[in-house]
């Protein structure tokens, strides 16, 4: 059994953790050494273990409960692990290797405040939990959400996504629609004969070319809609004019948002060829978006312990979830995630210790 060091530097307790391979649905190795490292190494938990999810909490009678939630599993090893670390001049070190960004880094950030904060201002929720880089119906959290809702409750919630060591607040919601055109089969030598489907998406295809994306400013965050043609398909053979062709289209919108508000604008863009059955209208994929809750007392204390640094979260994230039980939610850890993933996955060890900072500081005030 890999044995963790709560009370290391959380620089070397990300090594550690890194160490320990936990692609998705292989993450038992990872949770037993997490969970006995906080049932040895802490005081004050309750400790509770479903699957390969490992969860802790302390009950000391505080004004406010923070949760602070990370995935302990990873994207396939790309001959990543074990972790090494580099200088890298004047900058720093460096450490390399597989969930070094994504996302052990904001783990061990959580896992070493846990053994090492003496007297905290809040009563703290640890979740640590697997298959979050897979299908979102094997997500871990999402099966706390559903089995044991009452362990996600709290002020506010902090994912430690990376982030590089600023805030990213909130997160965008995301849709995805099928638009398909129906025609007539035909030879392609006589093609008057048939009716090309492919063609028929022209005008989807310029609606979506001329479509002017909205910005919005929610609790100083601002958030930047998108809507993209992300997959076409259609054609049958070489010399056939085609019967059938969609296009599937992807809406990132901003948080003020819900997900059927979001649907209708999008049907709206495309309500005359609806209307007329040039085109069919199929979604394929939601998930709703998440407040950055920023104007919450607890959130904007956490907003002050990082210097006022804070910006919105695009993409989407398992803050979502948090936002969705009414519980402000914000991204907050160390790496680039531009780099998460990538077989030279690597984080700078100063931002582990300055997340690690702030986080003391937003604990103990």
């Amino acid at each position: 059994m890999p044995a963790l060091d709560l009370r290391a530097d959380p620089i070397d307790l990300t090594a550690a953790l890194v160490d320990i391979p936990s692609v998705s649905h292989d993450e038992a190795a990872i949770a037993d050494a997490v969970e006995i490292a906080i049932r040895e190494q802490t005081s004050g938990f309750e400790v509770l273990r479903r699957g390969n999810r490992v969860l802790a909490r302390t009950d000391r009678g505080k004004a406010r409960r923070v949760v602070l939630a990370g995935h302990l599993d990873t994207v396939p090893i790309a001959d990543n692990v074990p972790s090494r670390r580099e200088k890298a001049g004047s900058d720093g070190d460096v450490l390399h290797g597989c969930g070094t960004v994504d996302m052990k880094s904001g783990d061990a950030v959580f896992l070493h405040l846990a053994a090492t904060l003496d007297d905290p201002n809040c009563d703290l929720t640890l979740i640590f939990y697997d298959c979050e880089e897979i299908a979102a119906k094997y997500n871990g959290l999402g099966v706390i959400e559903r089995e044991l809702p009452q362990w996600l409750a709290g002020d506010v919630a902090i994912l430690g996504e990376p982030t590089a060591g600023q805030i990213e607040a909130g997160c965008q919601g995301t849709l995805r629609v099928r638009l398909s055109t129906p025609g007539v089969r035909a030879h392609s030598a006589r093609s008057w004969l048939g009716d090309n489907a492919i063609h028929k998406l022209g005008s989807v295809l310029q609606t979506l070319a001329a479509y002017q994306a909205r910005r919005v400013d929610i609790d100083g965050c601002e958030y930047r809609e998108g809507l993209s043609a992300v997959r076409i398909e259609g054609g049958v053979a070489g010399n056939v004019v085609p019967d059938v062709a969609s296009v599937d289209v992807n809406f990132r919108f901003a948080p003020d948002r819900s997900v059927e508000q979001a649907t209708d604008h999008v049907r709206q863009l495309f309500a005359d060829e609806i209307a007329s059955g040039a085109v069919t209208f199929e979604v394929t994929d939601s998930a709703a978006g998440a407040l950055p809750g920023l104007g919450h007392p607890a959130a904007a204390a956490l907003v002050a312990a990082a210097g006022g640094k804070f910006r919105a979260k695009y993409g989407w994230t398992d803050v979502s979830r948090f936002s969705a039980l009414g519980i402000p939610a914000v991204n907050f850890g160390p790496g680039d995630p531009n780099l998460a993933h990538k077989r030279d996955e690597r984080v700078p060890t100063s931002q582990i210790t300055e997340v690690t900072d702030v986080l003391r500081r937003y604990l103990t005030a």
